[in-house]
């Protein structure tokens, strides 16, 4: 990328205090991730990997791939990178509000999480693998999409990160044969036994992630039976059998809203779906959710009327005005211009 900074070794030792133990954001297998003041007083997290083989290298070469093809609101920004170690050091936005998986799993922030919260959460993380899947020119699938990878600003806006072992794909593949890589719980089990990658295994896991902003419950729980430890089977059993509102977190259940949480909930166990050619596309994801987040925002949305109504209350054409109607409106509207805009320049405390 044209505006990525290179720094040096020195820069960035410096700016972390000789990567002190006090700036650590978070420890991973991958490695740490460090908070950081630049010269320029810019807060920024830096990505140090602790084991150096070449697989960690690729990785860390790859998310620098991956990240110069992106631009989008909702996936974190890579804003420059140090070439002088042997694994890249990457030097990332910093953002302020932690994972979503703390926000759902900690329990003094999971009751803050309201439910309105957690359905911006899910349309801005469905956007962002929309868009990572259909709309850029080399479709990118993430490979590793949890809630632990899911980041949140402090107005809660969401931001997809680590693309370490996502893969750029070319338009004409459909599936990619790869030795399987992806956290348990999240992982598309299509995908785990053929090894074909496709975008479909991010609808899988995005699945697990909507389940959870549902049920609060991690993707593996120790605390359930065996039968119900992955959790696509424990949601849809629950589903299935009619328990959905049994193992909702409590506090995000209302009266007003009880039909959207079953229309997410029938979109999660879609999305869950062994086959993948079962399963929707992110962008039918991302749509289907932002109309129930609209009829959520709009009092208009809670009528009566079915979704497929209001769907064709807003996409039918008006065939009922005349040509010659629209011709004397038009007209009108002509003769019209010259007090309109007298009333338009009219200060607003003149009434």
């Amino acid at each position: 990328m044209e505006t990525t900074k290179i720094f040096s070794t020195d820069e960035l030792k410096k700016a972390t205090n000789n990567y002190d133990e006090s700036k650590v954001l978070g420890k991973g297998g991958y490695g740490t991730v460090y908070k950081c003041l630049l010269p320029n007083n810019k807060v920024v997290a830096i990505k140090k990997s602790k084991i150096c083989d070449q697989n960690q290298i690729e990785q860390f070469i790859n998310e620098v791939i991956v990240l110069t093809q992106v631009n989008h609101r909702n996936v974190v920004k890579l804003l420059s990178c140090c070439l002088e170690t042997e694994v890249p050091l990457l030097v990332y936005e910093f953002i302020t509000n932690g994972t979503l998986f703390d926000h759902i799993h900690d329990e003094s922030r999971a009751y803050s999480l309201s439910w309105e919260k957690r359905m911006k959460i899910a349309v801005e993380t469905a956007r962002a693998l929309s868009y990572l899947h259909a709309e850029i020119s080399m479709p990118i699938i993430h490979r590793d999409v949890k809630s632990i990878n899911i980041l949140l600003d402090d107005n809660h806006i969401a931001k997809v990160a680590d693309f370490g072992a996502s893969l750029l794909v070319a338009l004409e593949k459909t599936q990619i044969t790869t030795l399987v890589q992806g956290t348990l719980g999240y992982l598309d089990p299509e995908y785990f036994h053929t090894s074909q990658l496709t975008e479909k295994s991010d609808v899988y896991s995005f699945g697990v992630v909507l389940a959870e902003l549902l049920i609060g419950e991690k993707g593996i729980s120790s605390l359930r039976p065996e039968t119900y430890k992955n959790p696509a089977i424990y949601f849809a059993s629950a589903v299935n059998e009619d328990r959905l509102l049994q193992i909702l977190e409590d506090h995000i259940v209302k009266d007003s809203n009880i039909e959207v949480l079953k229309e997410v909930a029938s979109l999660a166990i879609r999305c869950l779906s062994v086959r993948k050619e079962d399963r929707p596309t992110m962008t039918e994801v991302a749509m289907k959710l932002e109309g129930l987040r609209n009829m959520e925002k709009h009092p208009w949305g809670q009528d009566n009327e079915t979704e497929e109504e209001m769907v064709y209350m807003l996409s039918t054409p008006t065939h009922s005005f005349k040509i010659d109607m629209l011709i004397s409106s038009t007209n009108a509207t002509i003769g019209q211009d010259s007090k309109i805009r007298n009333l338009l320049l009219k200060p607003l405390d003149d009434g």
